[in-house]
C-alpha cells in the first residue's frame, strides 16, 4: 500500500473572528485533520504545512497560500489536497478546471471531508460541477445582494466605507468633519477659483506648505503627507462629497453629512473645470514656465516678459523687454535679452544667501519673543531646502515681489506677505528695510552665449588684455611721430591688418583703462570684444556699452 502525502486547504472570505483563539480556519483543520486520521490505515499520511487563506474571496485564484499549495502540487510534495467542503478551493468553475488540470498532471487528487464523491467516474464528476455550479451562483447572488444594498444605502445618503476623504472622519454610516483637513480643502477650491488651472493650485499648494493625509497601514508603513499631486487635486476638486452628496456610479444623491463647499461654490468649480477641459490642446496655460513673468522691470521702468526661441529641437527661454515684442520695426539695442534659467538661478541663489546669512533672523524680525528664533530659523532652513527642491519655481515666484534691473545693479523686493506666512508670524512683525536686497548684476557674452553673474567676483586681471593696450597706446605714440603701418607691422612681426584692430584700445576711457588694469573689467570684456565692438569715441558712450556687459 503506498503513502498519501495529504495536504489540508483552509479558507474564510472575511476578516470578521480572525482574531478569536479559535476561528473558522481552526476548526476547518481539525475536521480535516481528523478525517486524514481515519485513514491512516489506506495510506494517508497528514504534512506539516499549513495553507491558510483568511479573509480572501473564493472568487480568484490569487491567493498566497493556495499559490503555495498548487507551487508544491507541481513540484511532487502533495499527493491529495484535503478540503472541508469544495467551495474552500474555488467557487468558479472554470478556477475548478484549471486546478483538476495541474492536479492531473502532478498525478494528485482532492477529497473533501463533508461530500463524498467519486471523480474517476462520470457520475461523480456531473456531482462535482452541480455542486461547484451551486456554489458560484451563491457567491453571484450574494454579491448581487451587497451591490444591491450599498446602492440603496448611498440613495439614503450613507456613507458606506472606503477610504476616509481628506477633510472627513468617518463616524458609522456617515462623515464628520475634520476641521483642520476641512481648511485645506477650502483652501484648494478657493486657489483654483483664483488660478483656473490644476498645475498652478499645484504649485501654490507646494509654495503654502500644504500637504496631503498621512496614513498608516496595518502593517505600520506610512504614506501620504507629501504635497498633493495633479490627479489628487482633481479627485478633490470634482468630488461631490465636500458638497454635501454622496456618489453612486454616475448618480449623485444627497449625504446626510455635512458639506466643506457650499454646493453653489461646488457648481461653479465644475463648471470652470469643464470649460479648462474644453480648451483646444496646447492653449492651456502652464504652471510657472516662467515663473518671474510679471516681475521684471528694467531701468526705464519696461516690463520684461517669457519668450523662447528653438533650436536643435532645445526650447531655450529668456526674459525681453517688452519693447521688443511691441516695437518690432525698431531695433531697441539698449532693451534686455536674458536668458532666463540663468537668471531665475542667480535670483534664488542670492535669495539663498541673504536668508543663510549670519543673524538673519534677528534681523528680520522687529522684537522677537523668547524662544521664538529657534523657531524662525527652522522655518528659514526649511525655505532654503524648498529653493533647492522640486517646487523651487512655485516658491521664487512667490517670495519675489519685484526685480528691477539697471546697468550693473538688481535690485530684489522679497514679498513680505509670503515671507512672513512661512516664517509664521505676522505681517508687521517684519523689518521691511530688510526686505530689499542689492545685488552687482552683469551678463557675460561669449559668442552666442550669454551668463548671467550676479554678485561680487574677485578681481582677475586679463594679461592678455593689458599687454595689447600698452601695445595699442605705443603704436599710436608711434604714429604720431610719423611711422607708417607697415613699420610697426614689420617691427611687431604681426600683419598690418592687427594693428589696425588693436589701435582703437589706445582710445579707451582712462576709468575704464584702471578698471582693466585692477582686474574689475566684467567677464566679457576681452580683447576680441573691444576689437569687435565697434565703440564709439566718446567715453561716455563707451562707458554705458561696457556696463551692459
Amino acid at each position: 500500500m503506498g503513502q498519501l502525502r495529504c495536504a489540508i486547504y483552509t479558507r474564510k472570505s472575511s476578516e470578521d473572528g480572525l482574531e478569536q483563539a479559535f476561528n473558522s480556519l481552526h476548526a476547518q483543520r481539525e475536521a480535516c485533520a481528523a478525517y486524514v486520521a481515519s485513514q491512516k490505515a489506506e495510506g494517508w499520511e497528514l504534512l506539516p504545512t499549513q495553507y491558510d487563506d483568511g479573509g480572501i474571496s473564493g472568487g480568484t485564484l490569487e491567493r498566497p497560500a493556495m499559490q503555495q499549495l498548487l507551487a508544491d502540487v507541481d513540484a511532487g510534495q502533495v499527493d491529495q489536497i484535503v478540503v472541508y467542503k469544495i467551495d474552500r478551493l474555488t467557487r468558479s468553475l472554470a478556477d475548478f478546471a484549471k486546478i483538476v488540470e495541474r492536479l492531473d498532471r502532478a498525478g494528485a487528487a482532492f477529497v473533501s471531508v463533508t461530500q463524498s464523491f467519486n471523480t474517476a467516474t462520470s457520475m461523480g464528476r456531473l456531482t462535482l460541477n452541480m455542486l461547484l455550479s451551486f456554489a458560484q451562483f451563491e457567491r453571484e447572488v450574494t454579491a448581487e445582494r451587497i451591490r444591491d444594498k450599498i446602492a440603496a444605502s448611498k440613495r439614503k445618503g450613507l456613507w458606506m466605507g472606503g477610504n476616509e476623504p481628506m477633510g472627513y472622519r468617518a463616524n458609522g454610516r456617515t462623515l464628520v468633519t475634520d476641521e483642520a483637513e476641512a481648511r485645506v480643502i477650502r483652501k484648494i477650491y478657493s486657489l483654483y477659483r483664483a488660478e483656473g488651472s490644476i498645475l498652478a493650485v499645484r504649485a501654490r499648494a507646494a509654495e503654502l506648505g500644504l500637504h496631503t493625509r498621512s496614513r498608516t497601514a496595518r502593517d505600520g508603513r506610512v504614506s501620504g503627507g507629501g504635497p498633493f499631486g495633479r490627479a489628487h487635486l482633481h479627485h478633490i476638486l470634482t468630488n461631490p462629497i465636500y458638497a454635501g452628496r454622496i456618489r453612486h456610479r454616475t448618480a449623485i444623491h444627497d449625504g446626510q453629512h455635512p458639506a466643506i463647499i457650499p454646493p453653489a461654490e461646488w457648481e461653479a468649480v465644475q463648471s470652470l473645470l469643464k470649460d479648462g477641459a474644453a480648451r483646444p490642446r496646447g492653449k492651456a496655460p502652464t504652471a510657472f514656465a516662467a515663473p518671474l513673468a510679471g516681475k521684471i522691470f528694467d531701468e526705464t521702468g519696461d516690463r520684461l516678459t517669457p519668450s523662447h526661441s528653438r533650436k536643435n529641437g532645445h526650447r531655450l527661454r529668456y526674459y525681453i523687454s517688452s519693447r521688443l515684442v511691441n516695437d518690432r520695426r525698431s531695433k531697441h539695442p539698449e532693451a534686455w535679452r536674458l536668458p532666463a534659467p540663468e537668471l531665475e538661478a542667480g535670483i534664488a541663489g542670492r535669495l539663498r544667501a541673504w536668508l543663510t546669512a549670519p543673524g538673519q533672523a534677528s534681523r528680520l524680525v522687529r522684537a522677537p519673543l523668547a524662544g521664538e528664533m529657534a523657531r524662525i530659523g527652522t522655518c528659514i532652513d526649511s525655505l532654503v531646502a524648498e529653493l533647492d527642491g522640486r517646487h523651487a519655481d512655485a516658491l521664487l515666484r512667490a517670495l519675489i515681489a519685484s526685480v528691477r534691473i539697471a546697468l550693473g545693479r538688481m535690485v530684489i523686493a522679497v514679498a513680505a506677505e509670503v515671507l512672513a506666512e512661512r516664517l509664521q508670524i505676522a505681517p508687521e512683525r517684519l523689518d521691511t528695510e530688510c526686505l530689499v536686497l542689492e545685488a552687482p548684476f552683469r551678463i557675460r557674452r561669449r559668442g552666442v552665449e550669454t551668463r548671467v553673474v550676479l554678485g561680487e567676483r574677485p578681481a582677475e586681471i586679463d594679461r592678455v588684455l593689458v599687454r595689447n593696450l600698452m601695445k595699442a597706446r605705443g603704436w599710436l605714440t608711434a604714429l604720431t611721430r610719423g611711422e607708417a603701418y607697415a613699420e610697426i607691422a614689420a617691427r611687431e612681426s604681426i600683419s598690418k591688418q592687427r594693428v589696425q584692430q588693436l589701435l582703437p584700445l589706445a582710445f579707451l576711457a582712462p576709468d575704464i583703462v584702471q578698471m582693466i588694469a585692477e582686474g574689475r573689467q566684467p567677464l566679457g570684456l576681452t580683447t576680441e570684444w573691444l576689437i569687435n565692438a565697434d565703440l564709439p569715441i566718446g567715453w561716455d558712450e563707451q562707458r554705458a556699452r561696457i556696463a551692459r556687459l
